[in-house]
């Protein structure tokens, strides 16, 4: 067994366990992510707040991926999680390639 085979197999158990921790403890760990944002929106006087909102409900989004992921057991991808590459992801079709609406180029 090779160095990166020892890797993937100590990194599959990590993410095991913290799957595993995540499950137990979701709640507790939202309401960290809440308290945390708190402090920081207070510290900055709310001038930051905005930023700090989305952050926090991304991490919220993130840690309940993680959490259904987990509970689905592993390799398996839960409906409607859309972090896992698609056919409709990437595709070189659309805005994302440089084009707006009706084939017209941002800022021209």
């Amino acid at each position: 067994m090779g160095l990166l085979d020892t890797l993937r197999a100590r990194a599959g158990a990590a993410k095991s366990k913290a799957g595993d921790f995540v499950q137990q403890h979701e709640d507790q760990i939202q309401r960290g992510l809440d308290k945390a944002a708190r402090t920081v929106d207070s510290r900055t006087k709310g001038k930051y707040r905005g930023r700090i909102e989305t952050g926090t409900g991304k991490a919220k989004e993130t840690l309940g991926r993680f959490a259904r992921k987990e509970a689905a057991g592993p390799g398996t991808t839960p409906p409607g999680d859309r972090s896992a590459p698609g056919p409709e992801s990437g595709t070189g079709t659309g805005p994302q390639d440089g084009a707006g609406p009706a084939g017209t180029t941002p800022g021209g």
